[in-house]
């Protein structure tokens, strides 16, 4: 029996790299070396866990997660019946399209392996192509731009839009690079850590707002100009809010500032319900939109990930070899520390 090493949760704060049976493709199949895993807050929610409830137990015994829901590799065996991939291939990969669970995310495989099994592998549904111009590490962030897209796609944001992201984490970047190439004239990004702020500037942001030391409203207002919310207060011109931070000041922020027919998008996870201004929306009508997830986007973005990856690569802060993991996810768990840490494989001897 052949063997690989795969990445999984080993109790709170903890992870470990232990010997598993190396996946063999049917002939609906495809394997993929994997060359590049990036680390998500999904995966960090796991640490502090401690893995996830096991099924039927309500006692709060945790069992491991295999993790990684962010790979990209090469395809290195190609079943009989697939058509579309050949042995060499360098491919994305959808993690929801598992049918046995969400990759790194509960199923039976993690993308933080040497070798990730893609099951009835479909171009365009499981896996995508993308070209070598593009390296592994950037075509890792594929996953996290297909979430930070379909925020983009539910605000609906247009040229004449101006528009104000709260957090500058990865989702918050990807979601202005999405809203400058969708061609809307104004974008701000606010974070309470200025090399985030920088990082904004650099990847393509009108303006910046630290909010730590400035106040959001009136330096909105300088932006986007002065409007009115239903009972003629004055409020900033923003049209469109989007929560890529997800801490309740920013919900407060928002509906202190929102003028009258203004939206917010809330892509970010609240850590626990907040007391919200019902009142304050309804002096605003203010719209409330959910984005969860990429129910249309995950290969949507691949080909433009592609054409501007030079952009993209900026959101990368930390890549880190396979070998040193520990330190990966160390990196990952400590606030402020890293903004996007992608895990390294060396695809020559497999080794991690």
């Amino acid at each position: 029996m052949a063997t690989m090493k795969s990445v999984r949760t080993a109790g709170v704060g903890k992870v470990e790299v232990v010997d598993v049976e190396r996946p063999v493709p049917g002939p609906k199949d495809v394997l993929v070396r994997v060359r590049a895993c990036g680390i998500c807050g999904t995966d960090v929610t796991f640490l502090h866990m401690g893995g996830m409830p096991a099924r039927g137990h309500q006692g709060g015994e945790m069992v491991p997660v295999p993790l990684g829901h962010e790979p990209a590799g090469e395809v290195v065996e190609v079943g009989a019946e697939v058509t579309g991939l050949a042995v060499g291939d360098r491919v994305v990969v959808n993690p929801q399209d598992a049918p046995t669970g969400i990759i790194g995310c509960g199923g039976r495989y993690g993308g933080m392996s040497e070798y990730l099994l893609i099951e009835n592998a479909e171009v365009g549904k499981g896996v995508a192509v993308f070209p070598d111009t593009v390296p592994f590490d950037i075509a890792s962030l594929n996953e996290p731009m297909a979430v930070a897209r379909h925020c983009v796609n539910r605000s609906e944001a247009g040229p004449d839009d101006k528009v104000v992201v709260f957090g500058a984490g990865p989702i918050g970047l990807g979601a202005a690079i999405w809203l400058k190439l969708r061609g809307v004239r104004h974008v701000v990004v606010a974070d309470v850590i200025p090399s985030r702020l920088e990082k904004a500037l650099a990847v393509g942001a009108d303006a910046v707002i630290d909010s730590a030391r400035e106040d959001v409203a009136a330096r909105l207002t300088e932006l986007h100009g002065q409007a009115a919310n239903a009972l003629g207060q004055p409020r900033p011109g923003t049209d469109i809010f989007i929560d890529a931070a997800g801490v309740p000041a920013v919900f407060n922020t928002v509906v202190g500032s929102a003028k009258w027919g203004a939206k917010l998008v809330m892509v970010a996870v609240q850590k626990k319900g907040s007391e919200i201004d019902l009142g304050g929306m309804l002096r605003s009508e203010l719209t409330l939109i959910a984005s969860q997830g990429y129910p249309t986007e995950i290969f949507e973005v691949t080909p433009e990930i592609v054409e501007h990856h030079e952009r993209f690569a900026k959101l990368i802060s930390h890549r880190v070899p396979a070998a040193e993991v520990d330190r990966a996810f160390e990196l990952a768990l400590t606030p402020g520390a890293a903004e996007k840490v992608v895990v390294t494989f060396d695809g020559q001897d497999g080794t991690v």
